[in-house]
């Protein structure tokens, strides 16, 4: 019981803020919904574009939709 409860308190523990400006690689593919290919995928946009002006903005990088950002919003609301 006491190993599920530590389990239980570290998933927990590991919700984060996520700067879609300066998040790397590692911090994307922690999203539900987002690879390795989507996470390239952003930060290739990012550098050819420059900075998002809002969490909206990740609809132009492909593969981007409301269902992602939602996920995100929800990370973000959860902390």
């Amino acid at each position: 019981m006491k190993k599920f409860l530590f389990l239980t308190l570290a998933g927990a523990i590991s919700l984060f803020a996520l700067d879609i400006n300066t998040a790397t690689k590692a911090d994307f593919v922690k999203i539900k919904g987002i690879g390795e290919k989507k996470a390239e995928n952003i930060i290739a946009y990012r550098e050819a574009h420059g900075k998002f002006a809002s969490l909206e903005d990740l609809k132009k990088v492909k593969g981007i939709g409301d269902k992602i950002i939602n996920e995100i919003k929800a990370e973000e609301a959860a902390e």
